[in-house]
């Protein structure tokens, strides 16, 4: 792991410099994990070609950079370059695992303490070897057929109807409900309807068993904002992942102000829902992935 520098440690709160951040740009109507991706690329390390995960992904592909490509500042000087005089740089979170005797049975347990370290674009830093810059791969592929892969892909998947005219997901009957594709504006919007409905669908007890979902929250309850923010970064993810961009959000003042008293109102809410998501995503892709805190890149070489 990273060294922490003293200003990191117990006296930041990284939960609340997170939802800052997330905050001040909803303000400006901005919606971060609705921008697009796909012509920058996923975001990834520079250095060791690793896409960032969860709330990293849309943290870092919202500063609109033309390549998604980070480094941190020793990594720069590693490679002969250095970041730009100026420059800001932004957080990337991790969960850190640490050790402590429980007093009363003297066991040794683990938990996860949220921890941060900064990163840079390489727009940001200069005398970086042309290259170590790899340029961007695109897809030429019909953004439409990769939405049908993944809902064909998907494990478990429960059924889909189109019983009525309205999109829902029933955790009792566990089946996903949708109106007919014809009577939405294009095919993106009736596909990115559906993964949200399908990313609420991977909370059923017999997937990933999210409370959530299990314990039917009520409408408006704390409990259901969660769920909901949990569907709406799902599905934005996934349509990235087809290649069908944010052509279909809408970022309405309304929406907008809502999220903002969420946000406000409690400062794990944004990093919980993201967290949700991102399992919920490599669940319908069937991504067997590892979910425990990993080497960060400060600690590994630079390739020669």
């Amino acid at each position: 792991m990273p060294k922490l520098s003293k200003n990191r440690g117990k006296s930041t709160d990284v939960y609340q410099l997170i939802t800052d951040r997330i905050v001040a740009q909803l303000e400006k109507g901005q919606v971060p994990w609705r921008k697009s991706w796909s012509e920058a690329g996923l975001p990834q390390n520079l250095i060791t070609k690793k896409p960032y995960r969860g709330l990293n992904v849309w943290l870092l592909a919202s500063l609109g950079y033309t390549q998604n490509y980070f480094l941190t500042f020793k990594q720069a000087k590693q490679l002969g370059g250095s970041v730009i005089k100026g420059e800001k740089s932004c957080p990337v979170v991790f969960w850190k695992w640490v050790e402590y005797e429980d007093k009363e049975s003297e066991e040794v347990k683990k938990v996860p303490f949220l921890r941060y370290y900064s990163v840079f674009n390489v727009e940001q830093c200069e005398g970086i070897p042309e290259d170590k810059i790899p340029k961007i791969e695109t897809n030429q592929n019909n953004p439409i057929q990769a939405c049908e892969q993944i809902v064909q892909n998907m494990p478990q998947r429960p059924p889909i109807k189109h019983q009525e005219q309205r999109a829902f997901y029933s955790p009792p009957i566990d089946f996903v409900n949708m109106p007919k594709m014809e009577t939405f504006i294009d095919s993106e919007s009736y596909y990115a309807t559906l993964f949200h409905e399908l990313v609420h669908s991977t909370g059923h007890e017999n997937r990933l068993n999210r409370p959530e979902v299990t314990d039917f929250t009520f409408f408006g309850s704390h409990e259901y904002s969660k769920e909901e923010l949990t569907a709406e970064i799902g599905a934005c993810y996934l349509t990235n992942h087809a290649g069908i961009g944010e052509k279909h959000f809408d970022n309405n003042i309304a929406y907008i102000q809502g999220w903002l008293n969420k946000l406000r109102n409690d400062k794990k809410f944004i990093v919980y829902a993201s967290a949700r998501a991102q399992n919920a995503t490599d669940f319908i892709l069937n991504k067997q992935v590892n979910t425990q805190p990993t080497e960060t890149p400060e600690t590994i070489p630079v390739a020669a």
